[in-house]
């Protein structure tokens, strides 16, 4: 029962009979940069072209939750050491709660050393928000004080078993997946024909998936072009600063932080993200980390991490781990701050970056989470108007682009680590399957 899935290629790798037009990678590259010409020159166009992203992204959702539940509970009631499964536990939050809490801590430094949004409001002048900024932030106040511990916590069990599929909430899935393989691993051998169908389901939800991301460069035009189309390049205006501090934020943290977790596990992270440079440019073109999550729990397990390490840190990672996600709200509350000319002084950037521990882990699941978490965030610094929320409105996309990345490889990271952690695998067995990639 303890075989693996079955070793599917990496999903239109270039080989030396396929031709470049042909490899996933660069249809989506092609396809990108096509969405920005056209948004640029024809932005009307771009803009009808939002039911290609979405089209896309809902397709690959529809199948996120499945391959969630199939691949967390053959991962943890095959396991059938507890003791194993709670020191992976163990060792998967404390890295987590470590690494996301530094992205944090470095977010503060860069926005506090690049001071991005001051003079945004000259000095001596109150900041004022329009009409429609204050309807713009609205929504995301109302969302933001449904992100109370309780609620949240509550928010965790679904109405039903299956009301879990239904919504898509990844931490409700997580949370009967467990309970499940839990069940099965209570039956001891009357549960393995159950575990074998959960193997089989698997499979047949990773052959679906295999099919759908051929579309990716459809989705990735259509993404792009209404982004491009509805914003404009020229919306960045006095925003570029912010913005161009994040992405080197965000890039610094992949090559410094995580780049030296890397090495002390015994590769490199240049050649890691060689490895997953397919899923890269899917999330690059969707905006979205979950778009690439059965791609990299394929290709964690093929790198050699066994089935029940990949089940459980890839999925707990997209909601305990968003390292992407934590460097934008500490980067976007201490610019508006700076922009609505709101005095922060070490107490209020500490409260900050404890309540951001918090709110931070109810990101998952919610719809404009960045901009809810970061409302929930602002509750903890009283001077900053929430209105200022509507600031970034304009450059949101082109920023959960960087976010989603980021978390995305700090996932993948982490699962090898884990794995390395656990004796799973060797450095020479790692490095050997990045190499022949």
């Amino acid at each position: 029962m303890g075989k693996c899935l079955h070793r599917a290629q990496p999903m239109q790798a270039p080989t030396a009979r396929q031709p470049w037009y042909r490899v996933l990678y660069i249809q989506v590259l092609i396809a990108v940069a096509l969405g920005i010409v056209i948004g640029s020159g024809w932005p009307e166009f771009g803009k009808s072209l939002k039911p290609l992203g979405d089209g896309f992204v809902k397709l690959v959702k529809m199948m996120i939750a499945p391959i969630i539940f199939c691949t967390v509970v053959h991962g943890i009631a095959s396991m059938g050491d507890l003791k194993k499964l709670g020191r992976v536990g163990a060792k998967t939050l404390l890295y987590f709660e470590i690494v996301s809490t530094l992205a944090l801590i470095i977010g503060l430094l860069v926005v506090n050393i690049m001071k991005p949004g001051v003079g945004f409001t000259p000095a001596g002048e109150t900041f004022h928000a329009t009409a429609s900024a204050i309807n713009a932030s609205h929504d995301f106040v109302e969302k933001a004080h449904a992100l109370s511990t309780t609620e949240f916590l509550l928010k965790i069990i679904p109405d039903t078993f299956f009301g879990a599929f239904v919504s898509g909430d990844l931490l409700q899935v997580l949370f009967i997946a467990v309970l499940t393989a839990f069940a099965i691993a209570a039956l001891g051998e009357r549960g393995k024909p159950a575990l074998q169908v959960i193997e089989y389901g698997s499979q047949v939800f990773f052959s679906l998936m295999h099919l759908l991301v051929k579309a990716a460069p459809i989705g990735a035009f259509g993404a792009m072009g209404f982004t491009v189309g509805s914003y404009g390049l020229a919306a960045l205006g006095k925003l570029v600063l912010l913005m161009t501090g994040f992405y080197l934020t965000a890039g610094l943290f992949v090559v410094v932080i995580l780049g030296g977790i890397a090495w002390v596990s015994g590769f490199s992270i240049f050649r890691f993200l060689a490895y997953i440079k397919d899923e890269l440019l899917l999330v690059l073109g969707t905006s979205s980390s979950e778009t690439a999550l059965p791609g990299l729990i394929e290709k964690m397990q093929r790198l050699g991490c066994s089935r029940s390490t990949v089940g459980l840190v890839v999925p707990t990672g997209y909601s305990f781990n968003l390292d992407g996600t934590n460097i934008y709200m500490a980067m976007g509350a201490v610019f508006l701050a700076q922009a609505t000319n709101t005095p922060l002084d070490l107490k209020h950037q500490i409260s900050l970056l404890l309540v951001a521990m918090i709110t931070s882990k109810g990101a998952s699941g919610v719809t404009g989470a960045g901009f809810v978490t970061l409302a929930a965030t602002l509750q903890a610094v009283p001077g900053i108007p929430i209105e200022a929320l509507a600031l970034l409105v304009g450059i949101d996309r082109f920023m959960s682009e960087c976010r989603a990345i980021t978390n995305f490889i700090g996932n993948g990271v982490a699962t090898v680590v884990i794995s390395r952690l656990e004796n799973e695998i060797s450095v020479e067995t790692l490095n050997e399957n990045l190499r022949i990639s």
